[in-house]
């Protein structure tokens, strides 16, 4: 192991051990702070291996930041990714336990599932080739823990959050479909509610122009990577509405009406 290996694996313990004991986030201390997106991502696969015996192998990928309001939260320019581990996937109506987390948010996106593999090649994905190895979507909840993050400084610790499994916490996904090659992905609007309260909306168009192209380019970045895409594997577009802070006792129902709706409960 090479010493940055060393230092990648130093970090990811360190991250595990915040976790462990209920940390608040902050950035990773300088000995072992990820310079740029290359060692932060090199951070967050070990951080991935330190917890896969517990939370599961990789069953999909998220992507963060598709959306200029995200972008905006974060002030960073571009998105980025991240492993969804096997044991933190449930179905529409879970309950959440706010304790379990260090803040519990939620982002609304869509979820895409794929029936082919997707190889490497010379030639980089677009939009029209993710299209044709999607079998179904659904309305989806990402699951995402803050560690109650002081926002006033997010934009000097994004490598920090990027190594953290990009803040992933888990997926919330709604009925599957299958026929939905006949809509408007761009253009499906989508609207969030807690409490019966409507609390943000935004189109499919709001990540980076279509849900596609955000998994085009989280193809593209994972691959780059050296990792795989399998079919049967689960990959998320992105917010398309800004992130929501729930508590104890707070409902939240996300809704696009051509897909349908999936939901959380929190205790």
């Amino acid at each position: 192991m090479n010493s940055q290996s060393k230092i990648a694996l130093k970090a990811a313990s360190f991250l595990l051990e915040q976790h462990r004991q209920h940390v608040a986030f902050a950035d990773l201390p300088i000995d072992i702070r990820p310079k740029n997106e290359s060692e932060a991502y090199a951070v967050q696969s070990e951080f991935f291996k330190l917890r896969q015996s517990s939370l599961g192998d990789i069953v999909g990928y998220k992507v963060a930041l598709t959306s200029e309001v995200m972008q905006s939260l974060l002030q960073f320019p571009s998105p980025f990714s991240g492993p969804l581990h096997g044991k933190l996937i449930h179905s529409d109506g879970v309950t959440l336990s706010a304790k379990d987390y260090g803040q519990l948010c939620i982002e609304c996106e869509i979820a895409a599932m794929l029936k082919i593999d997707l190889p490497q090649r010379e030639a980089p994905y677009c939009a029209t080739d993710i299209a044709d190895a999607i079998s179904t979507i659904a309305p989806a909840l990402e699951i995402v823990d803050d560690r109650g993050a002081n926002y006033d400084r997010i934009s000097q610790e994004v490598l920090t959050l990027i190594a953290d499994n990009a803040w992933n916490a888990g997926l919330v996904h709604g009925k599957m479909k299958d026929d939905w090659r006949t809509l408007d992905l761009a253009n499906l609007k989508g609207t969030v509610s807690i409490n019966g309260q409507l609390m943000g909306e935004g189109y499919g168009r709001d990540v980076l122009g279509h849900p596609f192209n955000a998994l085009a380019w989280l193809a593209n970045k994972i691959l780059g990577q050296g990792q795989i895409i399998k079919a049967g594997m689960t990959i998320m577009t992105g917010t398309m509405i800004k992130t929501q802070f729930v508590q104890p006792g707070d409902e939240l129902t996300f809704t696009i009406p051509e897909l349908g709706s999936v939901g959380i409960q929190v205790s």
